[in-house]
């Protein structure tokens, strides 16, 4: 009977070394997917900063892209976010980066897809305006959401309903702050440069719709989240919190 334990808990050691020797693989394989993807950023950045349409609107569009960036390097020892949270956050930085290289309303996306199809896209969908920047605003909450929560998991230790219901809080919020930056900045500087940065194309309407966009975005992110949590049984997110207090 002792021989049989012994054995037992040998082979649940065994296969505990496995799934660990397992995980540190995946965490080193999207450590290095990371790294990748913030070298083409990188690379793509400084391509496009090169000749943006309007330097000193690109300027103003970049200033929170250096804060963010400033931000995560100064809490890095103390906070650090999975490798898929920080694969949405470039992948939403590579959104933005392309918005200020053109600015918001001038994105030729148009173009590009009439150049593909024959036709252009608003023509297809009946839109007057170009609507790039609801696309990022969608995009905002759509892909920002997860590693919001992924810091409420971390910091404030929520679970439950509140695990998925303050990233939705903070998108909007945060939304609703920016659309007074927005507001300010056009303000302060006028002109060209105030309505390139506001890029509100004639709709009185813009910013409650950028706000509403952001919110849903981060519903559909939250609600995906929900769902793979209840079909996996396991919520990722609260264990890679859990699993940074130990390192």
């Amino acid at each position: 009977m002792r021989r049989g334990n012994t054995l037992l808990a040998a082979s649940r050691q065994s296969s505990m070394h496995d799934a660990n020797i397992h995980l540190l693989s995946q965490q080193r394989l999207g450590r290095k997917t990371v790294y990748g993807a913030a070298a083409a950023y990188l690379i793509f950045w400084a391509a496009l900063a090169i000749h943006p349409s309007d330097r000193a609107a690109w300027l103003l569009e970049n200033m929170l892209v250096l804060a963010l960036a400033a931000a995560l390097w100064l809490i890095r020892k103390q906070f650090r976010f999975s490798n898929i949270s920080l694969l949405l956050i470039l992948l939403f930085l590579t959104l933005h980066m392309i918005g200020s290289h053109y600015t918001y309303s001038d994105v030729p996306y148009n173009q590009w897809w009439e150049a593909l199809t024959g036709h252009t896209l608003n023509s297809v969908f009946g839109w007057e305006r170009n609507h790039y920047d609801r696309l990022v605003h969608f995009s905002y909450g759509l892909l920002l959401a997860y590693p919001i929560r992924e810091f409420f998991l971390r910091i404030v230790e929520v679970r439950g309903f509140w695990a998925y219901f303050l990233p939705l809080d903070v998108t909007l919020s945060t939304s609703a702050l920016y659309e007074l930056i927005e507001w300010g900045a056009a303000m302060m500087f006028g002109g060209d440069l105030g309505m390139h940065y506001l890029g509100t194309q004639g709709d009185i309407w813009d910013a409650h719709k950028d706000m509403g966009l952001a919110a849903l975005g981060a519903l559909i992110a939250m609600l995906i989240t929900a769902a793979l949590n209840v079909r996996m049984k396991r919520d990722l997110a609260w264990e890679w919190s859990q699993g940074m207090k130990h390192h």
